[in-house]
């Protein structure tokens, strides 16, 4: 399925400070996806096509990171809202759980969602399992995307693995999995 401008939005998720360089979480390579992100987000805003913005904060203040009301858990400046964009204040890693996400969408009449953020097993991961179950056509700008290495049973996993498995999954059956300059070409 190829993304056009008729139905379709930009889901931005978790690009928030603490992910960043000198935040409590940094993820690797979270600048290139965020670039790629700003990218889609500057189309998105030049076409006057919808762009919700995701963020999350824990409600406890004992959280390693998204601290209630914290710098680090605002919506980093190189993508952050402007104007009238919708943003949707989360507290798990489905940003459809219990928040008017997909109600928000519903009344824009989205059909087909572009998804880009951080974490790639996490976040993206649940957000978009969760848009591929309620029925919407979702394109994942992989190369706009993050997460860092992670550890199971004493094995040290690299992100770049990490991100590349969660792809070819979210790939084999809950969307379809692209570079941002792909789609690009595809939205103008």
């Amino acid at each position: 399925m190829t993304q056009t401008q008729s139905h379709t939005a930009l889901l931005l998720i978790d690009f928030q400070n603490d992910y960043f360089p000198n935040g409590k979480w940094e993820l690797e390579n979270i600048q290139l996806a965020a670039e790629s992100g700003a990218k889609l987000l500057s189309a998105f805003r030049e076409l006057s096509m919808p762009i919700v913005h995701v963020r999350h904060e824990f409600k406890s203040a004992d959280a390693p990171f998204f601290l209630p009301g914290s710098v680090g858990a605002e919506i980093h400046t190189s993508v952050a809202a402007q104007g009238n964009e919708a943003v949707v204040l989360k507290h798990s890693a489905n940003s459809f759980k219990e928040t008017n996400l997909k109600e928000m969408l519903d009344a824009l009449k989205v059909e087909n969602l572009i998804i880009a953020g951080a974490m790639s097993h996490m976040c993206i991961d649940a957000g978009v399992r969760a848009a591929a179950d309620l029925g919407y056509n979702v394109t994942v700008a992989q190369d706009a995307c993050a997460t860092r290495s992670q550890e199971f049973n004493g094995v040290t996993v690299p992100a770049e693995q990490v991100h590349a498995s969660f792809m070819a999954a979210l790939a084999f059956a809950y969307a379809r999995v692209e570079d941002t300059e792909v789609l690009l070409d595809e939205i103008k």
